[in-house]
This record gives structure tokens, sequence and C-alpha cells, in this order.
């Protein structure tokens, strides 16, 4: 079988994708900053994109790249320190990819980016009449539009090489193990379904399982190239998505709360954007290519992930 190699093995989602890749026969090469002992068919090399210093025999070993690299857009208030290191550890991670690729001999086939919604900003700025965000639309001058720009950029010059290139622009994942759907969670526990600001925001979320298909999807399949929103086909608004996770974990028995938007914005700071943008993403270029969702309805995710 082929080897995979995958930049942010070790996150949430590196870790699923890991799992999905071994079941499936594939060997698997994580770069990390902290290599450890091989185990199975999961090895360890060393990386650095700060230093743009990498494992050049990982890179000869491997048939696909998956890079997953970047530093937690939600982790961390967005002080003018964390957005640099939110923006540097993206686009020096893909600048290190393309170097390696452009210096060194090797197999690789393709590379899938991951990329984000984070591209389009919010619904009520649409520079179209479209009831959803489709991957032609331009990007947003905000913080995070920006950022995915350079993000996608910085690994663009992979095409040029005669490499494969995928970028999906992810949406909310939501996994059993953190993330989103921990945060969403915490007050459901109490009994409380927290609605932020009005609720009305839509968000376009995937399940994880599908968020790795999606890749897996990529790899074996030859005429998937370019840029893919990687979002199930039914966008849910805030009040909706809590609503359904408070009904799943508690039945009838949950308190409904709004929780005010000057509120967020005391305790998120310019993040508070993000929790309250509306972001309606299509994922019909995807679902075009013959692409099935097995989880494309929000309470049959929901359902799947939560544990009671």
């Amino acid at each position: 079988m082929a080897t995979v190699l995958i930049t942010g093995g070790t996150g949430l989602v590196g870790t699923a994708m890991t799992d999905l890749l071994v079941s499936k026969g594939y060997d698997v090469i994580i770069l990390t900053r902290r290599p450890k002992a091989a185990s199975g068919k999961v090895s360890y090399a060393a990386w650095n994109p700060a230093e743009q210093t990498v494992d050049l025999q990982a890179i000869q070993q491997a048939d696909y790249i998956i890079n997953l690299a970047g530093a937690g857009v939600a982790d961390k208030r967005w002080t003018k320190k964390r957005k640099k290191e939110i923006v540097d550890s993206r686009v020096e991670s893909g600048q290190l990819i393309v170097k390696t690729l452009q210096q060194t001999p090797g197999k690789v086939k393709a590379v899938i980016n991951a990329a984000a919604i984070g591209w389009y900003g919010d619904d009520h700025k649409r520079s179209s009449n479209k009831e959803m965000f489709t991957e032609e639309d331009p990007v947003a001058p905000d913080f995070l539009g920006q950022t995915c720009k350079q993000w996608e950029d910085s690994i663009e010059p992979v095409h040029s090489l005669g490499i494969r290139l995928v970028k999906f622009r992810i949406g909310i994942v939501l996994s059993e193990k953190g993330g989103a759907l921990k945060e969403f969670m915490k007050p459901v526990r109490l009994g409380v379904a927290a609605y932020l600001g009005s609720g009305k925001q839509f968000v376009s979320w995937i399940h994880i399982n599908d968020m790795c298909r999606l890749f897996l999807y990529a790899i074996e399949n030859n005429d998937i190239e370019g840029v893919y929103n990687a979002v199930a086909p039914h966008p849910a608004s805030n009040k909706t998505l809590m609503t359904t996770l408070a009904t799943v974990v508690k039945g009838k028995f949950f308190t409904p709360f709004y929780v005010p938007a000057f509120l967020l914005k005391i305790m998120l700071g310019e993040m508070s954007i993000e929790v309250l943008k509306s972001a309606t993403v299509s994922s019909e270029k995807i679902s075009n290519t013959g692409f099935q969702f097995a989880f494309p309805s929000l309470d049959a995710a929901l359902r799947n992930l939560v544990k009671k």
C-alpha cells in the first residue's frame, strides 16, 4: 500500500485521519516537532516549519501528503502575537512543503491541503445573490479571510511541480473527542441550550468521519483537484444546532438561554466576530463528484457522536 505523510497528525483531525488510513492498509508518517518511536504502520519524523527544516527521507518515502498543520484558531484570545502565530504556522508549513518538494526528488502524487471556510466571511456581506457560498466566491477582507488566502497561496506552487493539489475549505468539525462540540456540550450537560447572540447565524459543519473520508476520497480519486468545500449538505443555525444537541442529550429537559452578543465580545474579544458570524457554505461541488456523506443531517451526526 501507499505511504501517506501527515503534518498536524497529532491533532484532532490528524489522529482520526491516521486511524482511518491505517484501517485501510496505508502506511503513515507523521511529521512532528517531537518524533517518537514507530508503532505498527505509523512512524514519526521531525520537522520545524518555523526553522524550515524537515526530515528529507520522510518526504522521499511519501506517495501522498496531507497538510493539516496550523495553530488552533479558537484556542486562545486573538492578541496581535496570537494572530501572527495563526498565520505563520500555516504559511510556513506550506512554504516548507513546497520548498522541499522543489529540491528533493520523490514520488509524491498528490498534496491534500486543509484550508477553511473562513475564506468566505459573513453571509450578509456576500457579493452575489446566491443563497450559499461556493468555491468561486472571493476572499473576505477580514482577518480569517486573509489568513485563508495566505494559507492557500503558500501551498499553491505545488501545482506548478506537476503534483495534483486539493484544497479543502473545512467547516466546523464535529467530534466527540474535542473541538467545537466539546465546548457546545458544556452548557448542555448542565441542562442549558446556550444560543450565541441571536442564534440565527448559520453554522456550516461536518462530522469528523466525513472529514476524514473526504481526505481519503481525494487521495484515491485522481479526478479530484482544486478547491472544495468540506461541509455537510445542510448547514444549521446556531439555535438549531444547540436545540438539536440539547434534545439528543437531555430530551425535553433543558432550558434555552441566549448569550448576549455584547457579553461574547467582552469574553472573546475580536474572536467573537467568528462565533456570531453567519456562514452558509455549499457542499454541492464535492457532492457532484460522487462523494456521499455518511452524516448529511445534523441530527444523525449528533446522535452518532454524543454519548449520553
